[in-house]
C-alpha cells in the first residue's frame, strides 16, 4: 500500500475510532434519572437548616428564637428586602435574612426575547428551592433559641432597597442581653458581602461560631448529566479545587460532628464551598481562617447543603464579635471571575470546568475571547483562532506534507522493491526501511499533523460546551446560537424558511443534518482527492465513505466546533496543495475526483493485484 494513504488512513481512522468509543461510553446528554422533582420542603427541615456542629462541639439547631415559621405561606408571606442592580433582581427574606430570590437580568433560558430570564435562587415552597443562609452556632450551655437561625424573623434596621452604592442592615434582639446585627451588601455584578456581629449586654462571656450556608433542595431539574462537563458541589481548600459528583453527597459516610451524611474538611485557612451548574454557580467565600467546610445530605428531606463554619470565638461580657464572609451567585463569566480572582478569591478561574486538558482549553478560550472583542462575532472568531492555530502547527505540517511529497517521489523504487522482494514481506520492509534512511523520509511523518488536532479537538470542544461566552453566541443567518447543534436542515431548506428543523438529538436531526455538516464532510472529501485513490478495493471503499461517515457522526455536535473543522480542512487543503507544488508534485484534484465516480469492474475490483492466468478460454 501507498506509504502515504496509509499514514493518512492510520490518522483519520484513529480520529474515527476515538470519536466512536466517546460516543458509546459517553452518548448525548439527558436528564439524569435522579434529578425528579423534589418535593417542596416543610418545616422541620426549615429548622433543620441550621444543623451544624455548635461552639461547643455537638450537633446543634439553631431555630431562631421563639418565633418560627408554621408553614410554607408563612415564608410567602415574610417581608423581603429588596436587589436592584444592573446585572440582577431579585429580594431578602427577613425570615432568617436569607438570600432566596434571584435573577439575572443578562440572560434568558431561550434565545426569544420573550423568554424569562435566568432564576438564580428560589425560596423555599418552590421547586428546587436553592438559596443561601447564615447565622450563629451557640456555645456550651447556650439555649440554641438564644442565636439566630433559618427561622428568625430579622427587622430591617437601614437601607430600604439593596444596590451597589446602598447595603442593607437586618438586626434581631434575642431579648437576653445578645443582640445580632447582618449587614448585606452587593457589587455591580454577582458578589453578595455579609458582615455578622454580636453585641453582648449581658454580665458572663459567650462562645458562639458564625457560619454560612448554600441549601439546595433536590437535584437540579435541568442536570445535563454529561461527561464533559462537571455539575455538582466544588470547592477550594488551601489552594487544592475539588469537584464532587451529587452522587458521592449522597453516598458518603455519616459524619458524627455533623451528623449526616458529609464530605468535611477541616481547617481550611482559604477557600470557598458551593454547588455549580452548566453555565452558572453560588458559592460561599468566608473571610476567616481556620474553617471547617462540609457538604451534607439530608436523605429525608432530599436537601444537599454547602456550610462554612468558622471557629468559634468567645465574646466577652459588654464586648462584640463580628464575622464576615461574601457569596457570590450568578453567571460563570471567564472575566468577571477572574477579576474576583484577581482581588484574592483562590483559584476563582478554575470554578470554570476547564477539564483535563486545562493547558489547552484556558490558552484556547483566552485567545478565543480576545479574538471576539476584537471581531465582534464569536463565528468569525473560531475561524481566526484555526488560522492561528494552524499557523503554530504549520512548521510540523510543512515537514509533515514535503516527507509525504517525497514519498511520491519514491514510488517508482518501492513498487520496483516490492517486484524484487516478492511474497517475502520481511525483506520488502528491510528495502524500504533502507531507502527510506537513504532518502532521509520519514514514513510516520504524514499523520502527526491530524494526531494533533486530536487534543486541539476535544480542548475547543470543551471551551464550547462549558463556557458561557459561548452560550447563544451568533454566527450569521440561521446560525444563532454556536454551542447548539446546526440548526439548518432540508426541512426547513436549510433556513431559508423561518420554521425549525428536526429536535436536536432526534433521528430526524441525524439523517436530515444541515449546512454545517454537509460542508464538513465536502471539505473532507475534497482533502481526500489531493491524492490518488489507495489501488486496495478495501481502502477505496474505506476512504470513499470516511467523509460521510464523519458528516453524520459531527452533524450533532455544536455548531461551533463543525465551524473549526471546515476551517481547518480548508486550510489543511490549501496548505498541503502549495507545499506539494513547492515540491514539484503537481496533484490532479480533478483526475482523482473523476477517477472517484468511476466504477471498478467487478473482475478488476477483486483481482487488483492478482496477475493474469494464461489458458484457453
Amino acid at each position: 500500500m501507498d506509504e502515504q494513504n496509509k499514514n493518512l488512513m492510520l490518522a483519520t481512522g484513529l480520529s474515527l475510532l476515538v470519536i466512536l468509543v466517546w460516543f458509546t461510553l459517553y452518548p448525548p446528554s439527558e436528564t439524569d434519572d435522579l434529578a425528579q422533582t423534589p418535593p417542596a420542603a416543610s418545616e422541620t427541615e426549615l429548622a433543620a437548616d441550621a444543623l451544624v456542629p455548635s461552639a461547643a462541639g455537638e450537633t446543634a439547631a439553631g431555630t431562631g428564637g421563639t418565633q418560627v415559621v408554621s408553614n410554607a405561606q408563612a415564608v410567602a408571606e415574610a417581608p423581603r428586602v429588596e436587589i436592584a442592580t444592573n446585572r440582577i433582581v431579585g429580594s431578602i427574606s427577613l425570615l432568617g435574612g436569607r438570600i432566596d430570590d434571584l435573577r439575572l437580568k443578562d440572560y434568558r433560558v431561550a434565545q426569544e426575547g420573550s423568554a424569562e430570564i435566568v432564576q438564580m435562587l428560589r425560596p423555599v415552597g418552590e421547586i428546587g428551592a436553592f438559596y443561601a443562609l447564615f447565622g450563629w452556632a451557640p456555645g456550651a450551655g447556650m439555649d440554641p433559641t438564644s442565636v439566630p437561625g433559618p427561622n428568625t424573623i430579622w427587622t430591617q434596621s437601614s437601607g430600604a432597597t439593596l444596590t451597589p452604592d446602598a447595603p442593607v442592615s437586618l438586626s434581631w434582639d434575642n431579648g437576653s442581653g445578645l443582640v445580632f446585627t447582618r449587614t448585606i451588601s452587593i457589587d455591580a455584578d454577582y458578589m453578595f458581602d455579609v458582615t455578622q456581629s454580636v453585641e453582648n449586654t449581658t454580665g458572663a462571656p459567650v462562645t458562639l461560631a458564625p457560619y454560612g450556608m448554600i441549601t439546595r433542595h433536590g437535584i437540579p431539574e435541568d442536570l445535563k448529566n454529561f461527561f464533559i462537563l462537571h455539575e455538582g458541589a466544588v470547592s477550594v481548600a488551601n489552594e487544592e479545587l475539588a469537584e464532587i459528583d451529587w452522587d458521592e453527597i449522597v453516598e458518603a459516610d455519616v459524619d458524627p460532628k455533623w451528623g449526616r451524611p458529609a464530605i468535611v474538611q477541616e481547617d481550611v485557612e482559604s477557600g470557598w464551598i458551593g454547588f455549580t451548574d452548566h453555565y452558572w454557580q453560588t458559592v460561599l467565600i468566608p473571610e476567616t481562617k481556620g474553617n471547617d467546610q462540609a457538604l451534607t445530605y439530608d436523605e429525608r428531606s432530599d436537601v444537599f447543603r454547602a456550610v462554612a463554619r468558622a471557629p468559634s470565638m468567645t465574646v466577652p461580657a459588654g464586648g462584640s464579635a463580628d464575622a464576615s464572609s461574601k457569596v457570590f451567585a450568578g453567571a460563570k463569566e471567564w472575566n468577571t471571575i477572574r477579576e474576583y480572582q484577581a482581588a484574592g478569591v483562590s483559584k476563582f478561574i478554575d470554578s470554570i470546568d476547564w477539564g483535563i486538558f486545562f493547558f489547552l482549553t484556558k490558552p484556547i478560550f483566552w485567545l478565543l475571547h480576545e479574538l471576539n472583542l476584537l471581531i465582534g462575532n464569536m463565528g468569525w472568531s473560531i475561524i481566526g483562532l484555526t488560522l492561528i492555530i494552524k499557523a503554530i502547527l504549520f512548521p510540523l505540517a510543512y515537514k509533515s506534507y514535503v516527507s509525504m511529497a517525497k514519498m511520491k517521489e519514491l514510488q517508482p523504487q518501492m513498487e520496483k522493491l516490492k517486484e524484487q522482494a516478492g511474497e517475502d514481506r520481511q525483506k520488502m520492509q528491510q528495502g524500504m526501511m533502507e531507502l527510506y534512511k537513504k532518502e532521509k523520509v520519514n514514513p510516520a511523518a504524514g499523520c502527526l499533523p491530524i494526531l494533533m488536532q486530536i487534543p486541539i479537538f476535544f480542548s475547543l470542544y470543551k471551551v464550547i460546551f462549558v463556557t458561557i461566552e459561548l452560550r447563544h453566541a451568533p454566527f450569521f443567518g440561521p446560525f444563532q446560537d454556536l454551542s447548539a447543534p446546526d440548526p439548518t436542515s432540508i426541512m426547513n431548506f436549510y433556513g431559508l424558511f423561518p420554521w425549525a428543523g428536526p429536535d436536536a438529538g432526534s433521528i430526524m436531526a441525524l439523517l436530515f443534518i444541515g449546512i454545517l455538516p454537509l460542508l464538513l464532510g465536502i471539505s473532507m472529501w475534497l482533502q481526500q482527492k489531493l491524492n490518488p485513490a489507495p489501488t486496495d478495493p478495501t481502502q477505496q471503499m474505506i476512504f470513499a465513505w470516511m467523509p460521510w461517515v464523519f458528516m453524520f457522526m459531527l452533524g450533532g455536535f455544536a455548531s461551533g466546533l463543525v465551524v473549526y473543522w471546515i476551517a481547518n480542512n480548508t486550510i489543511t487543503f490549501t496548505q498541503q496543495y502549495l507545499i506539494m507544488r513547492s515540491q514539484g508534485y503537481k496533484p490532479d484534484l480533478w483526475g482523482n475526483i473523476a477517477g472517484g465516480f468511476k466504477r471498478t469492474p467487478k473482475g478488476n475490483a477483486a483481482n487488483a493485484d492478482a496477475k493474469p492466468k494464461s489458458g484457453n478460454s
